[in-house]
């Protein structure tokens, strides 16, 4: 069974849910790139791949959050960045790493991309997490 959502607290996405959860044994949460766009569908820290990626964080948290998980459980991210320069891509990861996905640890991926779907968008983070039962620390 398979329970795809949309996040009521972001930006309602064109034609794909936020999360999808598959229940297998353990429940499992496919979510789908979080991007830095605000609850309007606007773009935060236009320029700013800092910025941005402390959007997408954020709004990672929250999906994480509407399908029953945290920042703790996440099992995989990839991390796409816009842009070749090795120095975009560390500032990128450094706030990856000073967030709650420090957490896991997670396996993940950091790319360098040509662009990204939004105009003006330099950060997207996709991840996959457990959803725990109520008992092993999933948020209430």
């Amino acid at each position: 069974m398979i329970q795809r959502s949309t996040v009521p607290g972001l930006f309602t996405p064109p034609r794909y849910s936020h999360a999808s959860v598959v229940e297998a044994g353990t429940k499992l949460a496919f979510l789908a790139g979080s991007v830095p766009l605000d609850a309007a569908g606007n773009i935060v820290g236009e320029g700013d791949p800092v910025r941005q990626t402390e959007q997408v964080l954020a709004n990672l948290d929250e999906q994480l959050r509407a399908v029953g998980s945290d920042m703790a459980h996440v099992v995989s991210t990839d991390v796409y960045v816009v842009g070749s320069e090795p120095a975009v891509l560390s500032a990128v990861w450094a706030v990856v790493e000073a967030s709650g996905l420090s957490l896991g640890p997670h396996s993940s991926t950091l790319l360098g991309v040509a662009c990204l779907g939004y105009t003006g968008q330099l950060v997207e983070i996709t991840a996959t997490a457990v959803v725990p039962e109520p008992s092993e620390g999933a948020p209430s």
